[in-house]
């Protein structure tokens, strides 16, 4: 009985060895200090210091945001994610001449359809909600959308308070963000909290899988800097 235990026991230790390792091995690192191996849709980039520190900046290609029902994107067409963790820094605000509802809209979009960039799972970050006046507004400082069938305004009316939530965020500020996903669960973590402050236990593709992106709307000034994939499969 004793021998059968310790068998177990290694089993599950050399699994979990195996496991770390494969980790490591499918362990990607882009510091976003070059606009190489990236995929820009509907949008333009530099690399530039924002607040001290070189990263991607991006934003719409028509400085009139006609790209509104357009997406707005930077993608790494190398990359296949399934299941993993992504972490990066990001930052964003209203782009000059935004309009007023302009919140700064960043984040990252993963699973993304290789053939239909529209079709995607995304967290973002509405800076401006961040520390807004109207507690209501703060409390839709974070999102979850999926594209094209679930945008946050379907998810709103139909789930109130489940797929967005509070942080505290200033606009224009560099914000490190993570991301876990596994099967149809995705949790979003927020200035390095232990604890997730957002979680999806129903990712609206489902088990799916596909490319990762820079998301950012089209009346956003957005920088991203050290995007890190590590992942699972």
């Amino acid at each position: 009985m004793i021998n059968r235990i310790s068998g177990m026991l290694l089993i599950v230790i050399l699994f979990s060895m195996a496991s770390s390792q494969k980790i490591a091995i499918n362990e990607k690192f882009y510091p976003l200090t070059s606009i190489e191996k990236l995929e820009l849709v509907n949008a333009k980039g530099a690399i530039v210091e924002h607040h001290g520190k070189k990263g991607l900046r991006v934003t719409s290609i028509d400085e009139q945001f006609a790209t509104e029902e357009g997406e707005t994107m930077v993608l790494l067409p190398e990359i296949n994610f399934i299941n993993g963790i992504i972490e990066l820094e990001i930052s964003g605000e209203p782009a000059p001449g935004a309009i007023a509802q302009a919140r700064g809209f960043v984040g990252i979009a993963f699973r993304v359809d290789r053939e239909k960039n529209d079709h995607y799972e995304c967290f973002y970050l509405r800076p401006s909600n961040g520390r807004a006046d109207n507690q209501m507004q703060r409390n839709h400082s974070i999102q979850y959308v999926s594209h094209p069938e679930y945008p946050w305004y379907r998810l709103r009316e139909e789930a109130p308070e489940m797929y967005e939530s509070y942080v505290d965020l200033v606009p224009g500020n560099w914000t490190k963000i993570k991301i876990e996903v596994l099967g149809s669960t995705a949790k979003l973590y927020v200035h390095d909290s232990e604890q997730p402050n957002l979680i999806v236990n129903d990712l609206k593709h489902g088990e799916s899988e596909g490319t990762i992106a820079l998301w950012l709307h089209s009346s956003t000034l957005a920088h991203f800097r050290n995007l890190v994939i590590r992942s699972t499969e």
